[in-house]
């Protein structure tokens, strides 16, 4: 007996019932979430069941980076589904896994030729963390409070922000350190200062561990959910000249910064450094099917030519996912999406300055190519809005209020996020903030 799915459309509110009923949610009480039901969703927006439609602010999950729906990646999906190869044993080659893993290798700066597929960017960080025990020897590895390595064990370990807390204890062996720029705490006023005194601090906390017990240092290289907050001037190399010092890799979790975000096809461009790790997901298919990959340098995969690799997985190198993912690429070199994202900074930030100057209620705003965010306060002495890892009624009114008015975006604590697909156009994106300027009356009656 087979169903047509079509024949008995669900209502919204069965979609909703049903989901809430029978599915759990992420960072969520089952009973607490109030989901749209959505049905479709094109370029830079979305549609409900009945129709809304919503400008996508924050690109889902920060993922979405070529816009919904591309008809290029559609026609591709569909042609790789006609070739009837979607899946086999990841112990078989295949045309897509030759072209993807070559063509990332040419994309990737530096010596980062050699690539582990996995289904997304937690299981990504899971075996860079194995790889770096394997290569080195060692088992320690270092990370930063603020930071998020994904929901799965070791990425929960590595991850710095109180969603950490309810798994542990943990596995041992994982390591965190203050980042540069801390909450409350200050290395310094200027990026010279921080950079000279976090990295003074760093190598006193590697002396404690023992140099020669650490396997890697995984970070964000732009931080991502805990601030969209880019390193000092100066930091990352810095970081890479310790580490070396000491023998200890450096691996960047991109999964999130990555392929465009930041203005740079991946953020550690910045910097002027290559890690020995690279770490991506999210959008290497603008997450049209879930891939990420663990990417390593050449004296790390002469390692594994040579030593076997104890990771695996069934989904390692899908077919159908690593060709959905080569059509993303080709859709952001033609459409030069990297380039738009690093010219809608300048936008970015005018819009934010603009807000900044007329609403009390914003504490301070920053953005990197289009990764950006707005920090809320809720007095004029700076205090965040919102308390670490809690929220604040004004900010929950508020997003109700985007809701309302068509417009998606996620918070986080004190923290609103800026991060619209990278295929947005200017007038699109002012749109996205004239919705915000008119929230902000919200938060601001909240200021004392």
């Amino acid at each position: 007996m087979t169903t047509d799915h079509t024949a008995n459309k669900l209502t919204t509110k069965q979609i909703v019932d049903d989901c809430k009923q029978y599915t759990m949610w992420s960072w969520s009480k089952g009973s607490a979430v109030n989901p749209l039901a959505v049905e479709r969703a094109e370029g830079v927006y979305f549609y409900t069941t009945e129709g809304k439609r919503y400008l996508d602010f924050n690109s889902q999950l920060m993922s979405v980076n070529i816009g919904h729906s591309h008809p290029r990646v559609l026609a591709a999906m569909k042609q790789a589904i006609d070739s009837q190869l979607l899946f086999v044993a990841p112990g078989l080659a295949t045309a897509p896994r030759a072209r993807l893993g070559k063509r990332l290798a040419a994309l990737v700066p530096g010596d980062i030729n050699t690539f582990f597929f996995t289904n997304g960017g937690a299981e990504a960080n899971e075996n860079a963390v194995k790889a770096a025990r394997l290569f080195t020897g060692r088992h320690k590895i270092l990370s930063r409070y603020r930071s998020y390595h994904g929901a799965t064990h070791a990425g929960m370990m590595m991850t710095g922000d109180p969603r950490r807390l309810p798994n542990e204890p943990g596995a041992p062996g994982f390591i965190r350190v203050m980042d540069p720029i801390p909450y409350d705490y200050s290395f310094g006023d200027t990026d010279e200062q921080r950079t000279q005194n976090h990295l003074r601090y760093l190598e006193e906390t590697i002396t404690y561990e023992g140099p020669h017990t650490i396997a890697a240092m995984i970070i964000e290289t732009v931080i991502g959910t805990n601030g969209i907050l880019p390193p000092p001037k100066g930091w990352l190399k810095g970081l890479r000249a310790l580490l070396d010092k000491h023998g200890i890799l450096l691996i960047c979790d991109e999964v999130m910064c990555g392929f465009g975000r930041t203005g740079k096809m991946f953020a550690f461009e910045h910097g002027d450094i290559v890690p020995d790790i690279l770490t991506m997901a999210k959008g290497l298919t603008s997450s049209y099917l879930p891939l990420g990959a663990m990417g390593v340098n050449d004296k790390i995969a002469k390692h594994f030519q040579d030593n076997v690799f104890f990771g695996g997985l069934t989904y390692n190198a899908h077919a159908l996912c690593l060709a959905t993912a080569e059509a993303v690429l080709d859709v952001m070199e033609d459409e030069k999406l990297v380039e738009n994202a690093a010219r809608m900074q300048d936008v970015m930030l005018g819009e934010m300055a603009k807000l900044k100057a007329k609403h009390p209620s914003i504490r301070s705003y920053r953005a990197i190519g289009l990764f950006g965010l707005i920090e809320l306060q809720k007095d004029r002495q700076g205090t965040p809005m919102a308390p670490y890892g809690g929220s604040h009624p004004a900010i929950d009114k508020l997003m109700g209020f985007f809701k309302q008015e068509g417009l998606y975006t996620i918070s986080h604590w004190w923290n609103i996020m800026c991060n619209p697909p990278l295929s947005i156009t200017p007038e699109q994106l002012r749109d996205g903030f004239e919705i915000i300027d008119r929230g902000l009356e919200i938060t601001d009656a909240a200021v004392a």
